[in-house]
């Protein structure tokens, strides 16, 4: 049996999985998230550990001498930082953390966007790694100082479980200081960095064995000696992995906390207008992607802080009721936004209320301003000359029809959702197969275990509803940008 472990924001997620794709259990872990400042998203790496045991412990239970495999998927961007003594030395900082203003502008203007697209293939953002290891060096030079490694989010989870400094080529591409065409260090970011080659993991493919569970935790979890450590890769591209994304031109969007826009290629293909992502693909080969920051994040926010309300069904069904206002949007900007406006300072907006509103037609506008920006990205990858006819979702936001079919109308594409709805984990989960050999490929593997469920395909009639709200919508952005700044500069 198989494990796939996916690390996200609000907890961990874990499943075990057959070697016929079957899921027979799964487990969720939460641990707390940190925002000691306005823009500031933090973690203790140390919860992460803890609780993906804890997990694994409930996980296998009744299992333990069959588990042969464990990889991973993990929130991407995020610095984790050890000393000699291999302690942390502050809170990791995430991939939604948007403190890094000044030094995004210091690389992109005086190092110079086309040095680091051909360094990197990228531009720096605000969520990226290494703007946030040149804040810690301005504003927290003893704790720089005293960095013996440098890791991403999933592989301090690898080398608590193995003692093995890994990573692999898809979570790496999201440090900027990795060359994503050629899967090898960028030794020019590097410099820039003040970092060595000591201090920065070794690379792996994302289906590569890189050692195996440690003594003391077999001991703890009563499993036998020899359980392999798999590399696993970023959430992002072990999700597609999860839904089946990896042929060329495959695309699937991810409704988790940020929104993804993720396009398989199989060559590396740069946005030279910077709106999107290339990276290496967690199969070997490379992927496109374009991300905003509040997506299925932004509907738990107006639900759980807004409404105190956990209860999605009557949320979703409250959506379906009410009809589509042209005069009611919203904005998700709630912690800034990436794609593809690359703010920081951007925030939410409401725009339009009237006296006439209720709570139903807000609901709508909230998931309809969220599904608008989706087309945001989706937009410039058709720009790119890239014929998407069908996507596939995934995230927890997958579980809606409503959504789903509202993904399809507003996008005109067939939208598919997954039967098993596991999206990274199960990723995970094939990839630790496929580094075993119990498939010859990923795509093999894919093929196999990744079955449709649902379909939706989209309305001629609210398409064309679509279309003119959306036109409206993208305007309001750009007659507003410049109070942004000088609010919360």
């Amino acid at each position: 049996m198989y494990i796939g472990i996916d690390l996200g924001t609000s907890g961990v997620k874990l499943i075990l999985l057959t070697k016929t794709g079957v899921i027979k259990r799964v487990v969720n872990k939460e641990y707390p998230l940190l925002n000691p400042k306005p823009l500031w998203s933090e973690q203790n790496p140390n919860d992460w550990y803890n609780q993906t045991v804890l997990g694994l412990e409930e996980l296998i239970k009744g299992y333990e001498l069959k588990i042969k495999g464990i990889s991973f998927s993990g929130q991407m961007h995020g610095l984790v930082i050890l000393d000699k003594n291999d302690v942390v030395l502050r809170n990791a900082i995430l991939w939604n953390d948007q403190r890094t203003v000044e030094e995004v502008d210091f690389l992109n203007h005086e190092i110079g966007i086309e040095r680091l697209l051909k360094a990197t293939g990228n531009i720096a953002l605000t969520g990226l790694t290494a703007p946030k290891i040149l804040w810690v060096k301005k504003h927290e030079p003893e704790i720089f100082n005293k960095i013996a490694k440098v890791m991403l989010p999933k592989d301090y989870l690898i080398y608590r479980l193995s003692g093995v400094f890994a990573s692999d080529v898809s979570d790496l591409s999201g440090t900027l200081y990795f060359d994503c065409e050629k899967r090898e260090y960028s030794q020019d970011m590097l410099k820039i960095l003040d970092l060595d080659l000591k201090k920065v993991p070794k690379i792996y493919e994302s289906d590569e064995i890189v050692g195996e569970l440690k003594p003391e935790i077999n001991e703890r979890l009563k499993t036998p000696k020899g359980i392999k450590i798999i590399a696993g890769g970023g959430d992002q591209a072990v999700g597609a992995i999860g839904v089946g994304v990896v042929n060329d031109g495959d695309c699937s969007i991810s409704l988790g906390t940020s929104g993804v826009v993720f396009v398989a290629s199989d060559t590396f293909k740069i946005d030279y207008q910077s709106h999107l992502q290339s990276y290496a693909h967690a199969n070997g080969k490379y992927h496109m992607m374009a991300v905003m920051l509040n997506a299925a994040g932004a509907m738990k926010w107006w639900n759980e802080k807004v409404f105190k309300n956990d209860d999605y069904e009557s949320y979703y069904q409250r959506v379906l009721s009410a009809k589509t206002d042209n005069k009611l949007f919203f904005l998700p900007y709630l912690t800034g936004e990436r794609s593809p406006i690359n703010d920081a300072y951007a925030k939410g907006v409401i725009f339009g209320l009237e006296l006439s509103h209720q709570q139903a037609d807000l609901d709508r506008a909230i998931v309809e301003g969220v599904t608008f920006a989706l087309r945001d990205s989706f937009e410039l990858i058709r720009r790119l000359g890239i014929k998407i006819k069908r996507i596939k979702l995934t995230g927890g936001g997958a579980k809606s029809n409503i959504w789903a079919q509202m993904i399809s109308d507003v996008l005109k594409v067939e939208v598919q959702k997954i039967e098993a709805e596991e999206g990274p984990a199960l990723g995970a989960a094939i990839l630790a197969m496929v580094g075993l050999d119990e498939f010859s490929s990923i795509n093999n593997a894919c093929k196999e275990i990744i079955k449709m469920s649902d379909v939706f395909y989209p309305s001629i009639e609210k398409a064309k509803l679509y279309d003119e709200k959306y036109q409206q919508y993208i305007k309001i952005y750009p007659q507003i940008k410049g109070l942004y700044k000088v609010i919360y500069q």
